[in-house]
């Protein structure tokens, strides 16, 4: 009976691949009545989906489609695009991606001034969420902003941004003084040279690159992480070979990942009743295939290369329950680098990390049985954010080498290169540091 359901949804499939509609759907409605089992049943709601014109009975075919596997990627997809969450004129062809078109590219930014003097406004890690302007010191609430939502994984992998990162330089025109100036391919806010107008970039409406969903607002000044690195300096006993550039605010991306589905394994124990009947030879090994389910939320991935060494360290010390929808406000007079680790590639390491931890501890979660063999087919990305993390970062020449220091810009935790606690004499060093910070 089953291999009958497969014929006809087969036979259904190629009528409906032909544009035979009609004679589609009487082979699709019959496999239905027919099939056995889930698989067969999920893959011809599906394909009657594909042949259903109106709109109802379509939604009704993907979402009978879903109900019987969740993560069939193709139902996900066509069903974005009936609720409008999908433009289908943006679905690529994941075998032959387009080609990252070559010079400047025309974005669009926005523009952030006092609306009492017309001074520039900042954002001010007060605490208060808030911009103020850096002339008259008016203030403007951000508010407390909506809970983070994360997108759908095949959603954005059926568009070119899932799979592309910036290689383009950004071209600007200043609605203040109306100046046209370019901004680096890796960062998305700034300001303009001529009147220092800030301006943070709407990557809402670019069609190639993802949008941050989440921020961390910075909730430490320049002068609380200056006190932060002189302290740490200290305590570690390092002298730093010539002077310290102040520390610069940055926010770094990261990428978090919801992994599911399951990790197939198979193990081998031995033959009960083979054991029973004699045990002066060797015993009977019995095979089992099974599946351990994955769960696995806010899988952290950097989503910048240039600083991920250093910054791995630092991310378990944010709090990312803390973490704000996005908003541009947010950037304000703050540098923001974007990311060049792409959504697609950042998912495959989420994916490898999942694996490799399940398979490792797979014994232990099993009551140590004899494991032959794992299977990562069956693991799924399920849905992914892209986040702004706040740092501080300088450098520290030491050692006859700089090193690279980052400061979470949200808690004061340290992270760098250097070996910590390093024993040196300590006599005067704090004002040694102090006046290597000095102007």
């Amino acid at each position: 009976m089953n291999d009958y359901s497969k014929d006809l949804l087969r036979n259904g499939i190629i009528e409906a691949k032909a544009g035979n509609r009609e004679t589609a759907r009487r082979y699709l409605d019959r496999a239905i009545y027919m099939a056995g089992s889930h698989d067969v049943l999920a893959e011809a709601w599906f394909w009657l989906s594909e042949v259903s014109s109106e709109p109802v009975e379509k939604r009704k075919a993907l979402e009978n489609c879903l109900a019987l596997d969740m993560q069939h990627a193709r139902a996900r997809r066509a069903l974005a695009i009936v609720d409008g969450k999908l433009n289908a004129d943006e679905i690529i062809n994941p075998n032959q991606l387009p080609a990252t078109p070559e010079g400047a590219r025309q974005s669009d930014a926005q523009r952030f001034m006092c609306p009492k003097c017309g001074g520039r406004m900042s954002f001010a890690p007060d605490g208060q969420q808030r911009l103020v302007c850096d002339y008259c010191s008016r203030g403007q609430n951000l508010g407390a902003g909506e809970s983070v939502n994360e997108k759908d994984f095949i959603v954005a992998m059926a568009t070119k941004r899932g799979h592309g990162k910036p290689l383009q330089e950004q071209v600007f025109q200043c609605k203040g003084c109306g100046a046209e100036f370019i901004l680096p391919p890796k960062q998305i806010s700034t300001a303009c040279v001529y009147c220092d107008s800030p301006y943070v970039v709407n990557l809402e409406k670019a069609k190639d690159l993802l949008a941050p969903d989440g921020i961390i607002p910075y909730a430490l000044d320049q002068k609380h992480a200056i006190k932060i690195l002189i302290d740490w300096v200290k305590r570690n006993g390092i002298k730093p070979e010539k002077k310290v550039e102040l520390p610069r605010g940055l926010y770094i991306p990261l990428w978090t990942f919801d992994v599911g589905g399951a990790v197939e394994y198979t193990y081998e124990y031995v033959d009960p009743e083979d054991q029973s009947r004699s045990r002066n030879r060797q015993p009977r090994m019995i095979r089992t295939t099974d599946q351990y389910p994955v769960m696995v939320d806010d899988l952290p991935i950097p989503a910048a290369r240039k600083l991920s060494g250093v910054f791995v360290k630092l991310i378990p010390s944010f709090d990312m329950k803390s973490i704000k929808q996005y908003d541009s406000r947010f950037l304000v007079n703050w540098p923001a680098e974007i990311y060049d680790v792409p959504m697609a590639d950042a998912s495959l390491d989420a994916r490898s990390q999942t694996y490799i931890k399940y398979k490792r501890e797979l014994p232990h979660l099993l009551n140590n049985v004899s494991i032959v063999h794992t299977s990562s087919a069956n693991l799924l990305i399920e849905s992914f954010k892209l986040n702004l993390l706040p740092v501080w970062m300088t450098e520290l020449s030491f050692d006859g080498r700089e090193h690279l220091l980052l400061i979470n810009g949200q808690s004061g935790v340290v992270a760098s290169d250097i070996v910590e606690n390093k024993k040196e004499e300590e006599g005067g060093l704090w004002n040694f540091i102090s006046d290597l910070f000095d102007e």
